[in-house]
């Protein structure tokens, strides 16, 4: 087997290989479409574009591809989801699957969960939505919210600067009047959806190996206060302009003042004791699905 599943979400493609026993990440790309979406009220042409390309592309490594599309894709009316979905399917020969909120949930802590034995909780932060799961052997409790880190970023754009001028506090308090937070608790907050890890490695922030429970792809942790510390010093003491120089993928790093915000809202609400950053997004679910269904 060689498949390769293509996640869409409102800022970037998650791209990764199964080879029928293992999952490899491939290199992903930024492309802006929710932000884009509210800046020209509909689909960016050079967006959906870029989008075909890079489907075709991957072609070369497999011509069996799955396509999925999250968040500002749920989001359009049904004249334009139908003028794109057939325009996706006329230039690159596959269906593009429109994932439910609930699904992508379901489908990211599958991937989350393999290993874990204790009750956690599993948060997944988008551009435009964010969904979190208290997981307890199966999920016990869910929580959806149509807000993402772009949200944040068109109230705070300061926060894509070198260094952020707004104050790590009034960016939580932002995020907490609009995001839904789950009533239970768990020690163990896991973020998921993609890229957490990467940011972690790359940013400059503290971090240790994850001793809470062994999965190869969630090998990293931090305690709460490390967290705390590392954020605020993500916002006024390490620069931005220094990692979009060193790093492949410069975009990327546009929302990530953000995404930590959420991060930190989230792990308060259910009083995490330990944050394990993963890059953990729909794929093993997608793949484990399409099991279950043979």
């Amino acid at each position: 087997m060689n498949k390769i599943i293509i996640e869409v979400g409102s800022t970037c493609l998650k791209i990764d290989n199964y080879d029928g026993n293992k999952i490899k990440k491939l290199d992903g790309i930024t492309i802006q479409f929710k932000k884009h979406y509210n800046e020209d009220k509909k689909l960016r042409e050079n967006d959906v574009k870029e989008l075909i390309k890079k489907v075709n592309e991957l072609k070369s490594i497999s011509k069996d591809i799955y396509v999925c599309g999250t968040s500002i894709f749920r989001t359009l009316n049904k004249e334009e989801r139908e003028k794109f979905l057939k325009r996706f399917k006329n230039e690159t020969g596959y269906d593009f699957n429109i994932i439910s909120q609930e699904s992508e949930n379901e489908l990211t802590v599958l991937g989350a969960t393999r290993f874990v034995k204790d009750k956690v909780c599993v948060f997944i932060g988008g551009g435009g939505s964010t969904e979190i799961a208290i997981y307890d052997k199966e999920i016990k409790e869910s929580v959806n919210t149509n807000i993402g880190v772009i949200d944040v970023m068109q109230e705070f754009p300061d926060l894509a600067e070198n260094y952020a001028t707004t104050d790590l506090e009034e960016v939580k308090a932002f995020i907490k009047e609009r995001l839904n937070l789950p009533k239970q608790k768990a020690d163990i907050l896991i973020l998921a959806g993609g890229g957490h890890e990467k940011f972690a490695r790359n940013s400059g922030i503290k971090y240790e190996e994850n001793t809470l429970y062994k999965d190869n792809s969630e090998p990293i942790m931090m305690d709460i206060e490390t967290r705390r510390k590392e954020t605020e010093r993500y916002y006024k003491s390490i620069s931005l302009d220094e990692i979009r120089q060193r790093v492949k993928d410069p975009d990327w790093w546009y929302a990530t003042r953000a995404m930590s915000a959420f991060a930190l809202v989230v792990a308060e609400a259910i009083d995490a004791k330990y944050i394990v950053p993963t890059d953990i997004a729909m794929a093993y679910g997608i793949i484990k699905d399409g099991d279950n269904k043979k």
